[in-house]
């Protein structure tokens, strides 16, 4: 394994600041204490380096030695092989662990994210799409209360499906979206009252705001 790099945005604007996704990145590289360093790609010229790191023009990459890694939930992955602090050893445990990564991104980001969407842009049209939208979001968030009521994380101890899962339902809170469900609310309050996450936000908004 070689040195680790995070490359993201030099710049967003203000909205999204702590809420780009090298924070998920970020979180798990404090979490786990791994030395790592951030680099810059433009926002606003996406150039073909870019593209040869990540296809679809976003953010963030990772850059392992000589492996290059896009897609937040892969990071995510990679850097659980790297630290026990972010993926238990045992099967069972790292078994769990998966499986909840990738419900976190195919079952409540592909509901949450479409909707905070439509939220964010102020759209306030009730057309049957919106409503199946919501509902589609709700019915996510109602199964995860009922998970999330009875643990303190996922699989048991922290690890990066909570970080996935916790950044996801962080964003549906900022548009009050958990209003209805308190124990998604405390526990997105448990994740982000970690000392990693407390950082790693920092640094982020620190980062975009250097470059105004």
């Amino acid at each position: 394994m070689g040195d680790l790099v995070l490359t993201t945005y030099d710049w967003v604007p203000k909205s999204p600041r702590g809420y780009v996704r090298d924070i998920r990145v970020r979180w798990a590289l404090e979490e786990a204490g791994l030395p790592y360093r951030v680099e810059k790609t433009p926002f606003r010229a996406r150039g073909a380096e870019h593209f040869a790191h990540q296809p679809f023009g976003q953010v963030p990459w990772l850059t392992d030695g000589d492996i290059s890694i896009f897609e937040s939930g892969a990071i995510l992955l990679h850097l659980g092989e790297r630290s026990d602090a972010l993926i238990p050893s045992d099967p069972r445990g790292r078994s769990t662990v998966v499986e909840w990564l990738f419900a976190a991104l195919n079952s409540v980001e592909a509901a949450s994210l479409p909707w905070s969407i439509f939220v964010f842009s102020g759209d306030t049209t009730e057309t049957p799409g919106r409503k199946h939208l919501d509902g589609f979001l709700e019915t996510r968030l109602k199964h995860m209360d009922a998970v999330l009521a009875e643990r303190e994380w996922l699989a048991g101890c922290f690890s990066i499906a909570d970080i996935l899962m916790a950044d996801v339902l962080r964003l549906v809170g900022r548009f009050d979206g958990l209003a209805a469900h308190p124990a998604c609310r405390d526990y997105v309050a448990r994740a982000t009252a970690r000392p990693s996450f407390v950082k790693a936000h920092a640094d982020q908004m620190a980062h975009f705001a250097a470059a105004d």
